[in-house]
């Protein structure tokens, strides 16, 4: 093989691994900074959303590159570096996937058969556990926040009144 051959193929490769790291980047980077239950800054979030926004069209750019330039190392590699280059468009391709997806979602399940007690019926609400409360038409209702915080969500009647309350 030539030198320019090699150099040629070495350029490839290095290729490959960028465009391989920026798919993946483009689905971990919003995936690590929101994480639930765990201190994000207003700036994480933006740059997060900013970055989801995008991903679908950039992670279809980039695995395109990154087949193009796998196409380029496969010829004249050797097994390993095949295999490498196969998982290494596996995972591409898996990243490109999710970056299709709303996985933010992913970790918080709705309650799918929620049941209302009294505070005096719960075993599993402190007296100092923080809760949100309503009062409609003189009935009231309070929810945990710690609960809230994993569902997101609950839909509730109070007073006659269909309600929703969110954290």
């Amino acid at each position: 093989m030539t030198r320019s051959a090699v150099v040629r193929r070495s350029t490839a490769g290095l290729l490959f691994l960028l465009a391989f790291i920026v798919t993946v980047a483009f689905f971990m980077i919003p995936a690590w900074f929101i994480q639930p239950f765990r201190p994000q800054t207003g700036r994480m979030i933006d740059v997060s959303y900013a970055i989801k926004r995008v991903s679908p069209i950039l992670t279809l750019i980039t695995l395109a590159a990154a087949l193009y330039l796998a196409s380029r190392v496969w010829r004249g590699a050797r097994w390993w570096t095949r295999i490498g280059v196969v998982l290494a468009v596996l995972i591409a391709g898996g990243a490109t996937f999710l970056a299709r997806k709303n996985y933010f979602e992913w970790g918080f399940n709705p309650l799918p058969h929620g049941t209302y007690a009294s505070l005096a019926q719960t075993t599993f609400v402190d007296a100092k556990d923080m809760v949100l409360g309503v009062t409609v038409n003189g009935e009231s209702a309070a929810y945990p926040v710690r609960q809230l915080a994993y569902h997101h969500v609950v839909q509730d009647i109070v007073g006659g009144v269909p309600i929703v309350v969110t954290y």
